[in-house]
């Protein structure tokens, strides 16, 4: 007699099919696999500084490894560079943060994702304005929570205004995440208007968490934090890193700005998932956080000069639109009018085929919650700015 052994069948985890990849990180290596192949490709894709890491930073991780500071670090970062972390943020905003009161992370993605798993309940709702930062969507969602999205207006520049926020908070409403100046947009939100979402927020007892990754590159303000506000520390969260203030992408370093017991649970998250962040990146952290600040203006010139380069420059190009970014180094154009002269359906469409005919990188829109836009990234040299621009300009006249 033959026993039929029926094999059980193999799949992945409920939680994972909650969460998609990340658009941004899919169109690098689809440009990378062209790159490969021997194709040059301008790559407007990556949200990243073009600008070496300063000197005085990599000389500290070099100094860090001579001097065999190698080993483990405490889970949630060292002592020295949560006193770098809170004393930079004091410097710079006016708060008075205790290094009890900071984590160190690995990027600053991880210490929002570790917001999310620390607080967000199954069924918690999570105020996100929209367009948003691709990952936003995604950590809620695993976390187990609902996002509310919340619109803005293309013709007002998708400035936030905290009476647009509070339409969509309900008895069910945890976090409300603001990312100002924004990715993809460069929307900033005016100071005025997050002090009274605070006020806000802070009455009905809901955690305000501002995403401050590109604070200190405005156009046309200062850098503030809604953590200056008095009595903030106990509602609001902060997610600070060095990846873009110093062209520290690939160190992975950054922080949370907490009351105590959040800091703990993340720290408890944390020393079972990665446990601490790299010995070597936190000391170049400390030496970007506490040295020399003469690098982050120059960048913000640099910035602005591309800006005010590439944005007339895409109005120049039929069927597309786009609104002045006050903020980051993100242009984030409407070419609805050019993908559908094309006979195209969507911005991945359209994104998809500027990258197969015309050698350039682009991240759709759909990856923001919006239908009609691309996102460019200007973190990069004039030249590729030029060429790439040329290109995008040459494949929409050629839809007819």
């Amino acid at each position: 007699m033959t026993t039929t052994v029926t094999q059980p069948t193999l799949t992945t985890s409920d939680r994972i099919a909650l969460i998609s990849v990340s658009s941004t990180m899919k169109v690098m290596a689809d440009a990378e696999k062209l790159r490969r192949e021997g194709i040059d490709v301008v790559d407007f894709s990556a949200g990243e500084p073009d600008f070496p890491t300063p000197d005085n930073i990599k000389q500290a991780a070099i100094r860090a490894i001579e001097g065999n500071f190698t080993k483990y670090t405490p889970a949630g970062g060292t002592a020295e560079m949560k006193q770098a972390a809170v004393n930079r943020h004091k410097a710079e905003f006016g708060t008075d943060y205790k290094p009890s009161e900071c984590i160190v992370t690995v990027g600053g993605k991880h210490v929002l994702f570790n917001y999310t798993q620390a607080l967000v309940n199954p069924g918690d709702e999570v105020i996100i304005p929209v367009p948003y930062w691709v990952t936003y969507k995604d950590i809620v969602n695993y976390a187990g929570g609902k996002c509310v999205f919340v619109p803005t207006d293309e013709k007002e520049g998708f400035r936030l205004t905290a009476a647009m926020v509070e339409a969509y908070i309900t008895p069910k409403t945890k976090i409300v995440i603001i990312n100002s100046p924004s990715n993809p947009s460069g929307a900033v939100m005016e100071d005025a208007e997050f002090e009274k979402l605070y006020h806000i927020t802070a009455k009905r007892g809901i955690f305000l968490l501002t995403d401050e990754c590109y604070s200190h590159f405005l156009y046309d303000a200062k850098p503030w934090s809604v953590a200056s506000l008095s009595g903030a520390r106990s509602t609001v969260l902060v997610a600070g890193t060095v990846s873009k203030t110093y062209a520290m992408t690939g160190w992975r370093i950054g922080y949370g700005l907490a009351p105590e017991y959040i800091i703990n649970a993340m720290g408890k998250l944390q020393s079972h998932s990665t446990s601490n962040p790299t010995s070597i990146a936190q000391k170049a952290a400390v030496e970007a956080l506490n040295g020399p600040q003469d690098s982050v203006p120059q960048m913000l010139a640099e910035y602005r000069r591309r800006r005010d380069f590439v944005v007339p420059r895409l109005r120049q190009i039929p069927g597309v639109e786009c609104s002045l970014p006050a903020g980051a180094f993100y242009a984030y154009p409407n070419v609805r009018k050019a993908f559908e002269k094309g006979g195209m359906k969507s911005p991945l469409e359209f994104a998809d085929r500027l990258l197969k005919e015309a050698n350039v990188a682009v991240v759709p829109g759909e990856a923001f919650g919006t239908d009609d836009h691309v996102r460019l990234s200007y973190a990069t040299s004039m030249t590729e700015l030029e060429r790439g621009l040329d290109r995008i300009h040459k494949f929409i006249e050629s839809l007819g």
